[in-house]
């Protein structure tokens, strides 16, 4: 992973005599300044002033050669540091590399290359006596610099800031150097060793289907501080977390049911980080069971039952009710995240879809609802999101995701519910 960020980039659209980055973020170990172009007169000497001090502060050692002959020079008491190098006829380039540049009790030393192809290579180095930290740098030549040369601004951050987590723990640890992730597919201990703000999302197992011409699970509750939480709650609030151990619990989905007869699913199990607890989904009722109450609920059996409520509410949305029908062929499709169940007109209900999140660094869909199961005609479709088709399909796992009520058919059971999943971002 790189370690330079940039920071400011300007390119002229005519000729100016000097440029100047203010505002300079004070978050970094180095800054790299690059500046490639031309000048309108000759060759120059490209120089810096920190923080408007135009005083005689500076001083400079360069050394420089031109492919023949090799010379040095030494100036001190200087209004300027003037280390790189430019010229008018050919595009050059000079790079300062300002060193433990935020700190407040030394004086900034800094390095530079410059190069022009047909005139001279020149290293340097240079110092500002000043114990301030630097935060703006201005850029200036003699004369003026042509249109179109570009000056790019790099902030530098150490290799052991940047490369190394601020925590332990997780089934993967990745960064895009913006975020650190900690992802846990099963339960496990998030250890931060440094004070830290994190967001989460928590997503509880998912309910498994009910059995014979049954509703659809519904998806585990889902909680989360960026893009998308469950159900019309609002986003939930970053937490404030120490150097200590935090327990990690990833809620198993609910079994579908192996006894005898028409049943519901079992309902999902609790997701839990630090103190954010989801709720497992409510497992869907069988032909004449009600479905479960969950983070979103089960769907109700084909025969008239009632659809499971979403509670606590704010996690996902309530499970659909059984319609009946003719054939008791109407059974009700699981809750979603972001949706509920719907009540099957032909066939089973539609899952309720899941919500979609960008916790993870790109846009995820989790907790979609079961699809719920069919005496005759089509089951149901499970929600976006790891929710199940009708049938035995169980819900995706690590997505929350409500299992498939069972259709007819000897007493089919339904699907299982999908695990839960736990993900923490903090910045790096």
């Amino acid at each position: 992973m790189s370690t330079y960020t940039p920071i400011a980039s300007v390119t002229l659209s005519s000729a100016q005599s000097s440029v100047t980055f203010s505002g300079i973020p004070q978050t970094y170990t180095d800054l790299v300044l690059v500046v490639a172009g031309v000048t309108s007169s000759g060759t120059e000497a490209v120089a810096v002033q920190c923080n408007s001090d135009t005083g005689s502060n500076y001083s400079r050692t360069v050394l420089l050669g031109n492919g023949t002959t090799a010379s040095s020079t030494r100036a001190s008491s200087q209004t300027s540091a003037g280390l790189g190098v430019l010229d008018s006829a050919t595009q050059g380039n000079t790079i300062y590399h300002f060193m433990n540049y935020s700190n407040s009790t030394t004086y900034k030393t800094f390095i530079a290359r410059g190069n022009v192809s047909s005139e001279q290579a020149r290293a340097a180095v240079g110092l500002w006596r000043s114990t301030s930290a630097i935060t703006s740098i201005t850029v200036l030549v003699g004369t003026s610099f042509a249109s179109g040369t570009t000056f790019n601004l790099y902030g530098v951050a150490n290799a052991s800031i940047t490369n190394t987590a601020k925590a332990t723990g997780g089934d993967t640890i990745t960064t895009d150097g913006t975020y650190w992730y900690h992802t846990f597919y099963s339960s496990g201990t998030f250890t931060p060793t440094q004070a830290l703000t994190a967001d989460y999302l928590v997503v509880a197992g998912g309910g498994a289907g009910g059995k014979h011409n049954a509703g659809g699970g519904g998806a585990g509750g889902m909680r989360c501080t960026v893009t998308g939480t469950g159900g019309s709650g609002s986003l939930e609030s970053p937490l404030s977390l120490t150097a200590q151990a935090y327990t990690v619990t990833i809620g198993a989905g609910g079994a579908a049911s192996s006894a005898s007869g028409v049943q519901p699913g079992a309902s999902g199990s609790n997701s839990v980080f630090a103190t954010i607890t989801s709720t497992g989904g409510g497992g869907g009722g069988g032909e004449s069971n009600n479905g479960l109450a969950g983070g979103s609920g089960g769907g109700g059996g084909a025969n008239t039952s009632t659809g499971g409520a979403a509670s606590p509410s704010g996690q996902g949305f309530a499970g659909a009710n059984g319609g009946g029908g003719s054939s008791g062929n109407l059974s009700g499709g699981g809750g979603g995240a972001s949706a509920a169940g719907t009540t099957g007109s032909s066939g089973g209900g539609n899952g309720g879809a899941g919500r979609a999140t960008s916790i993870s660094g790109t846009s995820v869909t989790y907790a979609g609802g079961g699809g719920g199961g069919a005496n005759s005609g089509s089951g149901g479709s499970g929600g976006a999101g790891g929710g199940a088709n009708a049938g035995q399909n169980a819900g995706t796992a690590n997505t929350g995701g409500g299992g498939g009520g069972g259709n007819d058919g000897a007493f089919l059971p339904g699907g299982n519910g999908g695990s839960g999943i736990v993900i923490v971002r903090y910045a790096v």
